[in-house]
């Protein structure tokens, strides 16, 4: 299973002053839901992490709003 890091997601949701409930908005879920998949509880999904870059940070590459990884994991993507 891949790994998902969403250290550079969150630098850049300050930097543009999106919060954690913008995000739950633009993608139909609810705050808890959001919460969960920041705080490593749930899984981000792949078009979860597709809607967030097109939405919000369509000039930023993908791997770099979601670097992943196999050894340590932080949050999980399906």
């Amino acid at each position: 299973m891949i790994m998902v890091k969403i250290n550079n997601l969150e630098a850049e949701m300050k930097r543009k002053g999106i919060s954690r409930n913008d995000i739950a908005k633009h993608l139909g879920l609810s705050y808890r839901t959001i919460h969960s998949k920041f705080n490593g509880e749930s899984q981000w999904q792949y078009t979860e992490c597709i809607l967030i870059r097109d939405i919000f940070f369509p000039e930023l590459d993908l791997a770099y709003l979601f670097p992943y990884s196999q050894k340590e994991p932080e949050k999980e993507v399906v």
